[in-house]
């Protein structure tokens, strides 16, 4: 699917979308501007109309009761990116609407309309909801994240503080364009996982997230998705990049979920070991440093060989130094099928394996 691409815009502004931000006329109110204000405000005027406010309700006390009520437990922002037929497409935050009983959405003026749960990735932090075709007032078009470069404009479009902020515009710049953010999900002290982002220092507030990352010609470039909020810290935002963004917005689509390798190991990294415990227990040789160390096991992993307190350096031999590099290996690298050659010490023996993954079960 293309896109942005729809034959059944149900306001006709999708085509003026689609033709780019230059094509379409400045706003009466853009009149008299500067020309480097004139591309800013045809580049508002592009997306402005395809973000959306998106309200998570949850509910209150007994659910097996009549007391039980829904209330607003947040909300953020969301990008209509696609029209099928009667039904709009949007991207959001996974946190967005965590935990939600119940998804709105809210369009152009406040029009609200209940939104259906499409799929979502905590890992990725991405989400896509649906509602109907009739409310979407416009249609984002995706620009190529791979292209961004430090210092070009950077324009961040949504709801910071809620719906009485919606459609907020704030400017400034692409600061970085691979910042890894490493994630803790339980909490342990370890990251689990590192978001690859885009740093901007276009003010990203809460509301903000799930909202547009846009650049000078009005494509979407990244999905806002997080800041940097410690005292004495300013302009350091974070967006999912729109190349990175697209294949779980397919798949979510597809299929409701992400499909993703599993090999049956928990790791931990070598390095948050005890060095009594390096010695005493992994009695490893001195110039092994870094890697997973296997803390249990089962199939396929077990089934090749491997035992708890191996420790895994290498997959297919690429260097694994951290349990966030053997998981974004199997997961951007890897389908479920794959064999992967795994190169592990045990002990003072360095040895080698090949895993058959399987599919990660259903959390």
């Amino acid at each position: 699917r293309q896109e942005g691409s729809d034959n059944s815009d149900p306001v006709g502004l999708a085509d003026g979308l689609r033709r780019g931000a230059h094509g379409r006329p400045l706003s009466q109110t853009g009149q008299g501007l500067h020309r480097q204000e004139k591309d800013m405000v045809r580049a508002v005027e592009a997306v402005q109309a395809a973000v959306v406010g998106v309200v998570n309700l949850q509910r209150t006390g007994d659910a097996m009761t009549r007391s039980a009520a829904l209330v607003e437990a947040g909300t953020g922002s969301g990008v209509i990116y696609d029209v099928q037929g009667d039904v709009a497409y949007i991207v959001t935050n996974h946190h967005v609407i965590a935990g939600a009983n119940r998804v709105e959405v809210v369009c152009g003026l406040g029009e609200r309309t209940v939104a259906r749960v499409v799929g979502a990735d905590p890992l990725t932090d991405l989400a896509v909801l649906a509602i109907d075709a009739a409310f979407a007032k416009g249609v984002a078009r995706f620009g190529d994240s791979d292209r961004l470069v430090p210092g070009q404009l950077a324009i961040a479009i949504g709801n910071p503080l809620g719906l009485d902020f919606s459609q907020t515009v704030t400017a400034g710049v692409i600061s970085a364009t691979n910042r890894s953010i490493p994630l803790d999900f339980d909490g342990d002290g370890e990251a689990e996982w590192e978001l690859e982002t885009i740093q901007t220092d276009a003010a990203i507030n809460p509301g903000n997230s799930g909202g547009a990352l846009v650049n000078s010609r009005g494509e979407v470039i990244g999905i806002n998705s997080m800041k940097i909020s410690e005292a004495g810290i300013e302009g350091m935002g974070f967006a999912i990049p729109v190349n990175d963004a697209l294949s779980i917005i397919r798949q979510l689509e597809e299929r409701g979920s992400i499909q993703r390798s599993y090999m049956g190991v928990t790791p931990k990294n070598l390095q948050a070991i005890p060095m009594e415990q390096l010695q005493s227990i992994l009695q490893l040789p001195p110039e092994v440093v870094s890697g997973v160390v296997v803390l249990d096991v089962e199939p396929p992993a077990s089934q090749a060989g491997l035992v708890p307190m191996d420790v895994i350096v290498g997959l297919d031999g690429q260097a694994i130094e951290s349990a966030a590099d053997l998981r974004r290996y199997l997961y951007t690298k890897t389908e479920p099928g794959d064999a992967v050659r795994v190169t592990f010490w045990r002990g003072m023996e360095q040895n080698e394996t090949v895993v058959r993954l399987t599919a990660m079960p259903e959390m």
